[in-house]
């Protein structure tokens, strides 16, 4: 499955001056996979370092933040020889061990030819909320559920995706009502690469929907795991909510619809926790398009979901929803996909902005 971040990571291994890179990204988005594939196909050899059940490795950094006393340490945990120029450390759920994360400043300043990569799924929270964070001496890359384009070249249907990329438009109306029905697929499937990878695999679309709930079921595991037990009920809610609020006719978020009385201020934290740990997207409302947008941003705004996939299977919508015209289910929640969809192509940049407008006049 080929991702088009890796294109990313090989621009910063070539980098003259490069910094430790920190990769930031909800959970089973495809963190671990990539940069785990980029150390073996761009190194010649990689130490991996999982915060979150290596103890001993935690250990390490309490007790030092000296870069070379770090790394004679690291290699006698890994019980092989780190060569700074040609081998890769890679420390995964960094936000276990805060004080790996602070010591990345100290990698950049003083040993800035080993190659680093970090990885966290929480790394939204723990940025926030630790004052020691190496601001100016890490480089960031988000990493997000694959785009329709990364889609299409995962199930094999290069054509499509040759298409889009080269603004081939004029044989868009040979290949329009197939193109639909892909992009209708994507609706089904979305791009969390466990669930797309089981698609290909199995072709097996109930299957595809229980891996998209069990992700569902792991989030929500997490809010009890990580946040306070107050806050858990109020991140429920909105989490809940966002389907059936993205479904109606009115076009912001209204809090009396997450529960009756509801005001923003009661609320503000739990949504603030589901962005940070990327999530929920707020997107808020523009009016006025001139430049620059943030200057006319209201306080109006709306929520979206991670993946399109995600809020299909949240919402309930079976394959026949999506592939049957006549459906109603599929044209009173059309409107969110597609919103969804939009948002998801535009975070990760991939296809062409025209390409997007031909494959929405198309829906």
């Amino acid at each position: 499955m080929k991702r088009h971040a890796m294109a990313k990571l090989v621009s910063w291994k070539n980098k003259v001056n490069k910094m430790p890179l920190i990769i930031e990204g909800a959970r089973q988005v495809g963190k671990t996979w990539l940069i785990q594939e980029f150390g073996k196909t761009q190194y010649s050899n990689t130490v991996y370092i999982n915060f979150d059940i290596n103890i001993k490795a935690r250990e390490i950094f309490q007790k030092d933040i000296d870069p070379q006393n770090i790394i004679n340490k690291l290699e006698l945990l890994s019980a092989s020889k780190i060569d700074p120029h040609n081998n890769l450390i890679i420390f995964d759920e960094i936000q276990e061990c805060a004080r790996a994360l602070s010591c990345l400043k100290y990698f950049c300043e003083q040993s800035p030819e080993y190659n680093i990569i970090a990885a966290g799924s929480m790394l939204g929270v723990a940025t926030h909320t630790n004052s020691s964070f190496p601001v100016g001496k890490v480089e960031t890359l988000s990493l997000y559920p694959l785009n329709f384009s990364e889609f299409l070249e995962a199930i094999e249907e290069t054509r499509y995706k040759q298409a889009l990329t080269n603004k081939d438009y004029n044989i868009f109306t040979v290949i329009e009502d197939d193109l639909i029905s892909k992009l209708k697929l994507y609706y089904f499937i979305g791009g969390m690469p466990k669930a797309v990878l089981s698609y290909i695999q199995q072709q097996n679309m109930q299957e595809v929907r229980s891996i998209q709930e069990n992700i569902i079921a792991n989030y929500e595991k997490d809010f009890s795991k990580h946040i306070n037990s107050a806050s858990i009920p109020k991140v429920g809610m909105i989490w809940n909510a966002i389907p059936a609020q993205l479904a109606k006719e009115k076009k912001q978020w209204v809090y009396k619809n997450v529960k009756e009385g509801a005001r923003a201020s009661q609320y503000e934290d739990a949504l603030y926790w589901l962005e940070q740990i990327g999530l929920v997207y707020k997107i808020s409302r523009v009016n006025n398009t001139k430049i620059p947008l943030s200057s006319y941003r209201e306080t109006a705004f709306k929520l979206y979901m991670l993946d399109v996939g995600l809020l299909s299977a949240k919402a309930g919508l079976t394959i026949q929803n999506l592939v049957d015209t006549n459906q109603e289910l599929f044209s009173h929640f059309k409107g969110a996909l597609t919103e969804q969809y939009v948002l998801q192509e535009l975070k990760s940049c991939s296809l062409p902005y025209q390409s997007l407008c031909i494959l929405l006049a198309c829906l």
